[in-house]
């Protein structure tokens, strides 16, 4: 999984974020708060996409927009403006800060979690169940981090 980092990554997100949703029209400001971290080792992982076909992988969705944040404090992700549509987030807990989900057995061994609290049974939520819709109001929500192992 490739995530930007740093503040040149959040100044060329920032800067091409618009260009890559396909800004046209209405925007609003996308931001989530992370709650119930088992630990502030390494960083967050964040994923916002519009393809439910990659969901919640978005390595393989080119226009999804991805940040990197550390897991100090409290963590506060922020898409900035993004075009009005369908959405769904996906956060990963990178405790070991290697950009990617580590898993045993196919078992995700670091946290996880989903836009809507979208609930896992026997494998991560359907897109719809993530989903949620971005319009003329900014949109916040509150992801809660999970853990299996």
């Amino acid at each position: 999984m490739r995530h930007r980092s740093g503040r040149l990554g959040a100044l060329t997100l920032a800067l091409s974020a618009p260009l890559v949703l396909g800004a046209t029209g209405v925007q609003s400001d996308v931001t989530a708060s992370v709650t119930g971290l088992r630990s502030q080792k390494g960083q967050v992982l964040a994923c916002l996409t519009t393809d439910p076909q990659t969901f919640p992988n978005c390595d393989k969705d080119p226009q999804a927009r991805k940040l990197t944040v550390p897991a100090r404090g409290e963590v506060h992700i922020d898409f900035g403006h993004v075009p009005e549509g369908r959405y769904a987030i996906s956060l990963v807990h990178d405790e070991n800060a290697n950009g990617k989900l580590d898993t045993a057995l196919m078992i995700p061994r670091e946290g996880f979690g989903f836009s809507r609290d979208a609930p896992v049974r026997m494998g991560p939520p359907r897109f719809e169940k993530a989903a949620f819709d971005v319009g003329a109001e900014n949109t916040r929500m509150v992801i809660k981090m999970r853990y299996l192992l």
